[in-house]
């Protein structure tokens, strides 16, 4: 798929380059003004850095890999794929010169020599310079000149695309490009001098950034080239890098609690901080791209295309209850797809992340069924508490088990965990939550790198929390602990698992501290107790869910060089009577029950609709046939929201800016205290556990602790 190389190229860049087209001259790199830029060369400390993450990696990664030829010809391609993910930039005659480093590189980096590297990288560099110079100077002389009534296209997925033979097809390649850069801003209804502008404005700053590229951007591209081809979570962090990690994963940070990284020319999403800012906003997604952002209400919105991904969140981050909005388009990066959004700051607030619980009641011919939800956004534990002392510190396992308390009081019949959109946390909440749900036995197991016998995880306190039906609803962002808790209820045959396929990030991750930032390397790989990894494949559930998100496009398996699924051998463990005599029936009735749900179909459509979007390779660069395929598209969301919007009783909208408008005013009204909408997968996965209680003759009300 394309998209591999595009995320694990995204998740490498530091920079977002674009490269150049004229012939590589030794030292003759030129800047805007005309003059030239001097070469890059390692610093002094380049090479104990480098033999310590050769080291680090060598022996302590997961994957035994030897360091040969082989493994060196893997990094220079993934080097040169990384500084040129669409091969758009440099020649071929580039890549014939510069194969005499492909089998180089492996007694380079034992004997920390970055020649190779940093002549490598200077002849990108140069391209890089010089195709800049080439794309302002063409933007100088007016954008009215170009047409746009051929019947052209251009190829957006380029892996694995030639590289241009000569100069004159790399100028052809470039023209198309701008060509559709112009095109999508003319379908948005701006004018040619705004357009104009603004890609001046874009290649000027990345010209500009690109002269200002430093010894240490080059180092960590080409550090993380080699750390790559072990997996795609490896990777070195810089300073800086290492800086904006930190402040990440301790929620300190005031901002808009977004994971970016950088995808060719983008800053794109990666994922949500669960309970942060963005996510409560509701409008941001993954895979989105951020193309600007403006300061406040009405700040001016500065084009970040191209830019580092450091200044981009620099310009994202600010202080709490500030105002920052965001330009967005799809993965495409096709801007006549354009929205802008608003998002307050603020920071991520433990309380925020706690697992929270309602309830609510369906119908059956047996009687009412009361479905308690219990939220999980994350596993997560106070560490700060828990090292002053404080016994009433606040963890998962710990405030889910007086959830649990609070709804059997309350008389429910059945439970949900929601663990929707869950990236995961603590191993250890992950592990003692199954507890909750278990008598005893083991959870999960950890292998360690030349370890051949993994550790197990056990629940011993023989006593649980809740014993009485229980489903587990998942989505493909649902990753790491999450799937460990899936995995062990599903093993266990303890519950049901409902939704999509989940991530598949079934690896451990270690941070090593260097002279110079620091290491982040994969040292473990999670199995559930079944012995089946949960790594690259996730958990299937047992009943599935339109794809919204796109497992394509997605997920561990969407990563190039990812670890494969593996198994090892299964720990002893006790099933309980289980849901699988009752499967066949559940989703027999779950289908017929969905077939004509409003709600259903309209994800049904919407996920096919976007599957068949990912799946485009080429767009059009005639003007009227992209004006007829957005006239369709939209023609065709219309009549789609139209038919939910009919289906619930509500009055259909005339065209898609009254719907966005009718949508803001639903939003304004929950933040104010109104009701939210019910959530259909949750009523469905309700109907599904009512299903199975009935089938399954289990009582009602009877789910008590064990001791």
């Amino acid at each position: 798929m394309g998209n591999r190389n595009k995320l694990a190229a995204g998740r490498l860049a530091v920079l977002a380059f674009v490269g150049s087209t004229v012939s590589f001259a030794q030292g003759q790199q030129v800047g805007l003004d005309g003059s030239h830029v001097r070469e890059l060369e390692p610093l002094a400390i380049h090479p104990r850095t480098s033999l310590t993450i050769v080291d680090q990696i060598r022996h302590n990664h997961f994957l035994k890999k030897p360091l040969d030829d082989s493994a060196s010809s893997e990094i220079f391609d993934k080097y040169v794929s990384t500084l040129d993910p669409g091969h758009a930039y440099l020649l071929q005659s580039d890549l014939d010169a510069l194969n005499k480093y492909r089998y180089q590189l492996d007694d380079a980096l034992k004997h920390a020599d970055l020649k190779p590297a940093f002549a490598i990288y200077n002849t990108f560099h140069d391209r890089l310079l010089r195709r800049l110079n080439a794309l302002v100077a063409r933007l100088e002389d007016g954008v009215e000149k170009f047409n746009f009534d051929a019947d052209e296209t251009l190829q957006i997925d380029r892996e694995g695309a030639p590289w241009s033979e000569n100069e004159t097809a790399n100028d052809a390649l470039w023209d198309r490009r701008l060509k559709a850069s112009i095109l999508s801003m003319r379908l948005s209804d701006r004018d040619l001098g705004d357009i104009q502008d603004v890609l001046l404005k874009r290649y000027r700053n990345r010209l500009k950034q690109a002269q200002q590229t430093r010894s240490e951007d080059a180092f960590q591209l080409y550090i993380n080239a080699f750390a790559s081809t072990y997996d795609p979570h490896t990777q070195y962090l810089s300073p800086r890098s290492s800086e904006n990690f930190n402040m990440t994963m301790s929620l300190s940070l005031q901002g808009i609690g977004a994971v970016l990284r950088t995808e060719d020319d983008y800053t794109s999403v990666v994922r949500l901080v669960t309970a942060g800012p963005a996510d409560k906003a509701g409008e941001l997604r993954p895979a989105d791209r951020i193309v600007s952002v403006g300061q406040g209400e009405r700040g001016k919105l500065i084009d970040v295309v191209g830019w580092r991904l450091d200044d981009v969140v620099e310009l994202i981050r600010g202080p709490k209850g500030t105002i920052v909005r965001l330009g967005l388009v799809d993965n495409s990066g096709d801007e006549e797809s354009s929205r802008v959004i608003r998002i307050k700051r603020d920071t991520v607030k433990l309380e925020d992340q706690a697992a929270k619980k309602r309830v609510f009641t369906l119908e059956s011919e047996l009687g009412d069924v009361r479905i308690g939800v219990l939220e999980i956004p994350t596993f997560y534990v106070d560490f700060n508490a828990v090292r002053r002392g404080d016994k009433d510190f606040k963890s998962t396992t710990r405030d889910v088990n007086k959830l649990i308390e609070e709804l059997k009081v309350e008389g429910v019949d059945g439970l949900v965990v929601d663990l929707r959109s869950n990236g995961g946390g603590s191993l250890q909440e992950a592990q003692s939550l199954t507890g909750l749900f278990i008598r005893t036995g083991p959870t999960v197991q950890v292998r360690k790198a030349r370890r051949p016998n993994a550790r197990v995880y056990r629940d011993e306190d023989g006593r649980t929390a809740w014993d009485g039906p229980l489903a587990v609803l998942v989505n493909r962002l649902s990753a790491s602990a999450s799937e460990i808790f899936a995995g062990a209820i599903q093993d266990y045959q303890r519950g049901l698992v409902i939704g999509t396929q989940t991530f598949g990030k079934g690896t451990v991750q270690t941070l090593v501290p260097l002279n110079r930032g620091q290491l982040k390397i994969t040292e473990a790989k999670f199995y559930r107790v079944s012995g089946d990894s949960t790594q690259h494949q996730g958990i299937v559930p047992d009943i599935t869910y339109p794809d919204v998100f796109g497992i394509d496009n997605i997920g561990e398996s969407t990563l190039e060089d990812a670890l494969t699924w593996d198994t090892i051998k299964p720990t002893s463990y006790r099933q309980t009577n289980g849901v699988e005599p009752y499967l066949d029936r559940l989703r027999m009735n779950h289908e017929r029950r969905v077939a004509q749900d409003p709600d259903f179909a309209y994800l049904r459509s919407l996920s096919d609709w976007r599957r068949q979007k990912r799946a485009e390779t080429h767009i059009s660069l005639n003007q009227a046939t992209r004006v007829n395929e957005k006239e369709a598209d939209d023609v065709w969301r219309l009549d789609l929201e139209n038919a939910l919007l009919i289906a619930k009783g509500e009055d259909p909208v005339t065209n898609l800016k009254e719907l966005e408008t009718r949508r803001s005013q639903r939003e304004a009204e929950k933040i104010s205290g109104s009701d939210e909408d019910p959530d259909p997968l949750i009523i469905e996965t309700g109907n599904i556990l009512m299903d199975y209680i009935n089938l399954s003759g289990s009582n009602r009300h009877t789910a008590q602790a064990s001791n």
